[in-house]
């Protein structure tokens, strides 16, 4: 899915809402007495195009010449994101620190020392309640510099107590970079191979893990220290398939959000992923009543005004959330109903995809091809698995892989006999290359060449046969992606049954939660 444009001011223009159209309007025609501006005249022709062509551009707007552009182009540049610091300046705290440095900085050439310093105690204090380190060391030094320089008489032994604040927030900022830096490497771990395929795998991520946390880890540690050493053991539980842990992890990141709500307006995305990973540890664990509860909350903070009024923060939920609706249909078998939630999504895909990335429409197609899947719609199955195979990327090599298992599954059930057999050889190939075969895989790929040689009366027999096998890996951490990306035995059960396997999911959703709990939080 390429982007509709790469030109920067195009995309630019086209992410502005009306309001900050209008905005930018009155702040470029208040700073010139001329109305006839163009930088003007060349945002409303971006603003009509729907397609960035230059060449076109210059042909219908003959007041914009070649030799001209860039620089007008430049220059439009600046002024909107100049008209667009003006309204989120009241919004945005950080912002606000940072005009209110620059305030600090105007006074301080002005000569007016002590003007400057209690901008200054004012910035320390913002930056203290919102954790905002880099700020708070930056005034340090500002502060630093004015009591070096002159003699303010602001307050004795000021250069000890200054001394020992910077000593501190020096390491507060080392010690959130370290561990943001680790949970940054474990999610492209994650993104580049998926979760841990055997003992191997798991033995190289703990040792990447132990030998890169900070030792000895402090025991009060401030909120970014907290969040980035949640987020840590997030992804390692994850990759290791500890859906426990990770669901413990998971709750434990939202929850330093819930202690401080004040922080979701500076950290919102790192809210939404937190939000969105403890939705799929319920989902892992299908913990359907917590997983409602989750969405809930997570569909209300969707449509709240922070959220609705920030493209980035709208588009990112937007994700997440219909991540989660899909998953919904999976835990309890309304597969046919999921299917209504394609077409809208698809649209918005298709409006979001300068902003959204390769990995994440990837997720989604597999998504798609699993409700297909699921609702008995093979050919749609194998329209959105083939989305995934042709689209050459090194991404998830572990959602590759099961794609084309899938996408195989699918000509079984169409009996397309005449590629069956290639696409086994080519699909077992393509697993082991990227050595992706677990026990399960085997067993699958042993029954499907078998298949070939049984009559119809033979077949049920060996479903049974195969299900008593598969049944036996399944309290197998390490076989366990293979029933997370697809539910091969309920697709067994519907094949012993004669009934579609939405109905098999529906009936184990029906039972398992009679009874189902989570575990409490240690």
């Amino acid at each position: 899915m390429p982007n509709r444009s790469s030109d920067t001011l195009f995309q630019l223009v086209k992410s502005l809402k009306k309001s900050e159209k209008r905005n930018f309007k009155l702040y470029a025609k208040r700073n010139t007495a001329s109305e006839d501006l163009k930088i003007i005249y060349l945002f409303d022709a971006l603003d009509k195009m729907e397609v960035y062509d230059e060449a076109g551009l210059l042909e219908k707007n003959r007041r914009l010449t070649k030799q001209q552009l860039s620089n007008i182009k430049a220059h439009l540049y600046k002024q909107i994101l100049s008209s667009l610091r003006l309204i989120r300046s009241e919004q945005d705290i950080v912002i606000q620190m940072h005009e209110q440095l620059d305030y600090a900085e105007i006074l301080y050439n002005q000569g007016l020392y002590m003007q400057s310093l209690k901008v200054l105690d004012k910035i320390k204090e913002y930056a203290r309640q919102y954790h905002q380190y880099s700020y708070l060391l930056e005034a340090l030094f500002f502060e630093q510099k004015i009591e070096a320089l002159h003699i303010t008489r602001s307050m004795q032994d000021r250069a000890g107590k200054l001394a020992g604040e910077m000593f501190a927030v020096n390491a507060q900022i080392q010690l959130s970079g370290k561990l943001s830096s680790l949970s940054l490497q474990l999610y492209g771990w994650y993104i580049q191979h998926g979760v841990a395929r055997n003992e191997k795998d798991e033995i190289a991520v703990r040792v990447f893990l132990e030998t890169r946390l900070p030792e000895p880890m402090p025991s009060g540690k401030g909120f970014y220290e907290n969040l980035y050493f949640f987020q840590c053991y997030s992804w390692f539980t994850f990759i290791c398939q500890d859906f426990l842990s990770y669901y413990r992890y998971t709750h434990r990141w939202v929850e330093i959000f819930d202690k401080e709500p004040a922080m979701i307006q500076i950290e919102t995305v790192h809210y939404i992923k937190g939000m969105h990973n403890l939705l799929g540890a319920h989902f892992d664990l299908l913990n359907y009543p917590k997983f409602l509860e989750t969405l809930d909350r997570f569909e209300k903070f969707f449509h709240s005004e922070p959220i609705q009024e920030n493209d980035n923060n709208r588009i990112q939920t937007f994700v997440y959330l219909h991540i989660a609706k899909i998953n919904k249909h999976f835990i309890d078998g309304t597969f046919s109903e999921g299917l209504k939630l394609v077409s809208y999504i698809e649209e918005k895909l298709k409006e979001y995809e300068i902003y959204l990335d390769r990995h994440r429409i990837l997720v989604f197609y597999y998504k798609f091809a699993s409700l297909y899947f699921g609702s008995g719609d093979y050919e749609n199955t194998i329209k959105y698995l083939n989305k995934i195979i042709n689209w050459k990327m090194d991404l998830r090599t572990d959602l590759q892989c099961y794609a084309r298992l899938l996408h195989l599954i699918a000509h079984y059930e169409l009996g397309n006999d005449n590629l069956l057999e290639y696409l086994i050889k080519s699909v077992y190939r393509f697993m082991a290359k990227m050595e992706n075969l677990s026990m399960v895989e085997e067993e699958i790929f042993r029954f499907l060449r078998k298949s070939f040689q049984l009559s119809p009366k033979e077949l049920k027999p060996e479903f049974l046969k195969l299900i008593e096998r598969l049944k036996a890996y399944q309290k197998n951490r390490f076989e366990t992606r293979a029933f997370v990306y697809l539910d091969i035995i309920s697709w067994l059960e519907s094949k012993i049954r004669d009934v579609p396997v939405q109905e098999i999911i529906m009936e184990k959703f029906k039972e398992r939660n009679k009874e189902k709990r989570i575990p409490e939080i240690e």
